[in-house]
């Protein structure tokens, strides 16, 4: 390996095993191609895949409903960890042979990728690739709507759908860390089982329960001061009515649809904020902010083993195709990964 002023030039293949659909489509779309291997720009580094996280997003690219912003690979994949093995600018040398998880805006789900240096955090021995590829997205997403936009304190009571989700094992998990009382809803009463396993204070199966009086009654009547929401749609103005005075309900998904009907004055007397936020197409350098807070905030708990992600199930690359089934299925209960050899 040799090393020049600002460029780490070492010897890689030209070509790399990718995922990458021409066309929109089903699960069978994904399937292996070659592609040039990336190059970093200033202030990136260079990865060699070792694992790449699996998300929702990532299916709805698929399904050519979530074009990559400008700029961003076609490749789908959000997340990633492996080793960094080049990297332009001098700062960013540093991170040259340092096992690395990085949140990425495309380029997951293939052997080699690009990311931003700020958004690299150093994975600790505690932690498997597999369980660090599993950690940005979710973790990213939780920490800036749970805690940034809806400004979560201890004792706080949040309401949290698809407890089992990735984003919903993530929230469980850093709730128990600072402090807050997490209310979950889930698809079957074995869902709910393992949410209260994960540490869940509440778990409410929404096929049988009705989550508005469950919340009610597991809050003695008075509501949540949170909700985190990525179904949208119908469950808008019924998560208001789990809130209490001075609620905060964020949303981060439209599973159910982008738009719903609210209770204006509803939402003026009890004083409601309504708020939500999307991560992908945000700047690098509010990534980098978010990055650098997660490593002061988060990451001690992650280094001494008390954060680390649920892994439903990992899938070589080459059967990403099953991965997004399994996902799509709905049955998985936190992150599904992608290996790669």
């Amino acid at each position: 390996m040799r090393r020049f002023l600002g460029m780490n030039v070492t010897k890689l293949p030209r070509t790399m095993i990718a995922i990458d659909p021409e066309t929109p489509g089903g699960p069978d779309v994904l399937q292996p191609v070659k592609r040039p291997v990336p190059k970093p720009r200033e202030g990136e580094v260079l990865i060699k895949v070792a694992a790449a996280g699996v998300n929702r997003p990532d299916i709805l690219q698929r399904m050519g409903g979530y074009p990559p912003p400008p700029g961003a690979p076609s490749i789908p994949g959000l997340e990633v960890a492996g080793e960094v093995v080049a990297a332009k600018g001098l700062a960013e040398e540093a991170l040259i042979g340092q096992p690395v998880c990085a949140l990425i805006p495309g380029g997951g789900y293939a052997e080699y990728a690009v990311a931003p240096s700020g958004s690299c955090l150093i994975v600790p021995e505690s932690l498997s690739m597999v369980e660090a590829a599993a950690m940005p997205e979710t973790l990213f997403t939780v920490w800036i709507n749970l805690f940034e936009r809806a400004f979560a304190a201890e004792g706080d009571a949040v309401l949290v759908h698809g407890g089992t989700s990735g984003i919903g094992t993530m929230a469980i998990a850093l709730g128990r860390l600072f402090g807050l009382r997490m209310i979950v809803t889930c698809g079957s009463d074995d869902k709910c089982a393992r949410a209260l396993d994960l540490g869940a204070d509440n778990a409410i199966n929404y096929r049988t329960e009705d989550f508005v009086a469950a919340t009610k009654a597991a809050t003695d009547g008075k509501g949540v001061q949170i909700v985190l929401d990525m179904i949208g749609g119908d469950y808008l103005p019924r998560n208001l009515q789990c809130l209490a005075e001075e609620g905060r309900h964020v949303s981060i998904a439209v599973q159910r649809g982008a738009t719903a009907e609210i209770p204006i004055f509803d939402i003026m007397r009890r004083r409601l904020t309504l708020t939500g936020s999307t991560l992908r197409p945000r700047s690098n350098e509010f990534k980098h902010m978010v990055a650098d807070e997660l490593d002061r905030m988060v990451w001690p708990h992650v280094r001494e083993g008390r954060l680390r992600p649920v892994i439903d199930s990992t899938f070589p690359l080459a059967n990403a195709a099953r991965a997004h089934e399994r996902m799509e299925a709905g049955d998985h209960v936190g992150k599904i990964v992608l290996t790669v050899a």
